[in-house]
């Protein structure tokens, strides 16, 4: 039986946390192989010193990992605009108010990292087990560094990942009324128009993740659990999620942030 996805060690000293992953995951485990000589599966798991995904033969594009560390992470957080930021107006945040968020479709923890660097407390929900695995392991590695860097230390501490759950829709839907003052969605969408370089490093994302068709069953339990506002980051020229109006709309860069508000946030 073939596979969508194998485990491999990037050395010998990682074979037994790839064996563990491998029975974790319940994909093949295939040794100590780079993922360029693989052939057999469309993409593996490489565990390393850091979790990485990986699309598979020498043609393939980066790989795909969680760095809440360097990278362009960091040079976000030191130069991408502070409160001034789309997303972080989008959700609320303002002097003085630092909103706790729940993000329902976590993915690789990007704007969560974005909002717990500007001082709110961030909540991350994942369903796909993969991708789980690898906010865990960027979580994980963040501790670390944060354990001799005072700033990212701070961050680290308003960062949570709930325990894995297969429905984000059912998670909203069991929670009380009005308990979570943010809600923010962020479903994948399919992609449309040509790839770009950007784009094309997250091939194995995009195939591992595929898109969220069951985004629509999202909004109704957001809308019923948040306090002040749900928050929903689309294309720009997507329609709005299950065609429901936002009360406003913000556009960022590549995208527009749709907010559905229900309590005037404090000011």
């Amino acid at each position: 039986m073939s596979h969508p996805m194998a485990i491999v060690a990037a050395a010998l000293e990682y074979i037994s946390a790839a064996e563990e992953l491998s029975a974790q995951l319940g994909y093949p485990f295939l040794g100590v192989v780079p993922p360029s000589e693989v052939i057999d599966v469309p993409q593996v798991l490489s565990r390393g010193d850091q979790l990485r995904l990986c699309a598979t033969g020498r043609k393939a594009a980066g790989p795909v990992l969680v760095d809440f560390v360097g990278g362009a992470l960091a040079h976000r957080r030191r130069y991408g605009g502070g409160k001034a930021q789309p997303v972080a107006k989008a959700v609320g945040l303002r002097s003085g108010f630092y909103p706790k968020i729940l993000d329902a479709t976590a993915g690789l923890g990007r704007d969560a990292f974005v909002l717990a660097a500007l001082g709110c407390e961030i909540h991350m929900l994942e369903r796909n087990p993969v991708v789980f695995e690898l906010l865990r392991d960027g979580l994980h590695r963040l501790r670390l560094a944060a354990m001799e860097d005072r700033e990212l230390a701070v961050i680290a501490e308003r960062m949570s990942l709930l325990g894995h759950c297969s429905s984000a829709a059912d998670w909203l839907g069991q929670q009380p009324e009005e308990s979570l003052p943010v809600v923010y969605l962020d479903p994948m969408f399919p992609p449309r128009g040509k790839v770009t370089k950007v784009k094309k490093e997250m091939v194995a994302f995009h195939h591992l993740v595929g898109a969220d068709e069951d985004a629509a069953a999202l909004l109704a339990p957001a809308l019923t659990a948040c306090y002040y506002r749900t928050v929903v980051k689309r294309p720009k020229l997507a329609p709005y999620l299950t065609e429901k109006k936002p009360s406003l709309s913000l556009e960022g860069k590549s995208g527009r942030f749709d907010i559905y508000t229900k309590h005037g946030v404090p000011g």
